[in-house]
């Protein structure tokens, strides 16, 4: 059975049958700029399949790979974390080639996360095997490989390549606040982004999908149902179906919002070029104004003033629950493995009231003046 489908301008064939077992196989690929070219495909591998000729456990590992990421997961996830299946992709095929699925050992891949490893952070490092996991897992549901090579593997890392992302500390994120204030022109709306991130916590592509119809004037709130593919300039899905959410702004984010209603486009922050501006665009006003402040911090970027948002929130006290709604977070744990390190440079704090509490509670004269 032949299921021929259009993905990305071209066309994809993915073919599925039986064995005289009963298990179920599949063949796909991808590619075909006209559907009569992916029919003729289509009718070749059925030829194959039915004299017995074809073998699905000749792929491979890389093909089945990208096959695996065609067919179960570039409709489902965003354009930026398509682009790291990509890049596992490429890293597959620089250090595999053309080895057959079926002939990579245990050892083999864990001398490969032992090379990847070697120049690659802790992060990098985990989500890259638990993507490959999940495509090994599926190839022996596909019954082509028996083993999961991937296993009880150690992962190896290079330390030296955590990279601590730069925040603003509450005095520096009140400068940049106030400045922005100062030096606001809605011909140029990257001054507004940078502002609605440091209120917010938004990321970028969040921002720059915000049509009038998202923002409640009223009530004060922000409804974030969509992002913007800077790339094809179009809606697409936010990031995790947990970033769809609504939160509550303030008074003065309503005020700064509403002079872009001045340039008259249903997106909130075109400007009068007649576009939002990009990561870059934002990043050089971003360290314009930085610099005008003689804030030192070289590494901070857009995506750092989230980092800020949480910490000036943690900062204040606000309930790692509440933050973690306001993120589009789909639970706690991915709050605090996020901001784990904001988190213990905040509990010594906690830390230090603790004992004070514990302190006051043996504390006579407190006791007799808090009764009074």
């Amino acid at each position: 059975m032949a299921s021929i489908t259009k993905l990305n301008g071209n066309w994809r064939v993915r073919i599925s049958w039986y064995d005289d077992q009963g298990k179920r196989h599949f063949k796909t690929k991808a590619g075909f700029s006209t559907k009569l070219e992916a029919n003729r495909w289509a009718r070749s591998v059925e030829v194959k399949k039915n004299d017995g000729s074809i073998s699905d456990k000749s792929v491979s590992f890389v093909n089945y790979f990208m096959e695996w990421f065609q067919t179960y997961k570039e409709n489902k996830i965003s354009e930026i974390t398509a682009r790291r299946y990509k890049i596992i992709y490429n890293v597959l095929v620089e250090y595999f080639g053309n080895t057959k699925l079926e002939k990579i050992t245990r050892r083999d891949y864990q001398m490969f996360i032992n090379q990847f490893g070697a120049t690659h952070a802790p992060d990098t490092v985990k989500k890259t095997n638990s993507i490959i996991r999940a495509c090994v897992k599926s190839a022996i549901m596909d019954d082509l490989i028996s083993k999961d090579f991937t296993q009880n593997i150690e992962l190896i890392w290079n330390e030296d390549k955590i990279r601590k992302v730069d925040y603003l500390n509450v005095n520096e994120l009140q400068q940049v606040s106030q400045y922005i204030n100062t030096h606001l022109n809605p011909r140029y709306t990257s001054y507004y982004m940078i502002y609605t991130a440091i209120m917010t916590g938004m990321r970028l592509q969040e921002i720059a999908a915000l049509t009038w119809d998202d923002i409640n004037f009223n009530w004060k709130t922000i409804n974030i149902n969509k992002a913007w593919n800077f790339h094809s300039k179009k809606f697409v899905p936010t990031k995790t179906k947990s970033s769809v959410r609504i939160i509550r702004i303030n008074s003065d984010l309503i005020n700064v919002l509403k002079q872009l209603k001045i340039n008259h486009s249903q997106m909130v922050f075109t400007n009068f070029k007649g576009y939002i501006p990009t990561s870059n665009g934002c990043n050089r006003s971003l360290r314009y104004i930085l610099n005008e402040l003689n804030i030192d911090k070289p590494s901070y970027h857009f995506h750092a003033i989230r980092h800020s948002h949480v910490a000036l929130l943690l900062f204040k006290g606000i309930d790692i629950y509440a933050i973690s709604k306001r993120l589009g977070h789909s639970d706690l744990n991915t709050t605090t493995k996020h901001y784990a390190y904001l988190i213990d440079e905040l509990r010594q704090r906690s830390d230090d009231d603790i004992e004070n509490v514990l302190n006051d509670l043996n504390n006579k004269e407190s006791l007799k003046s808090k009764i009074k």
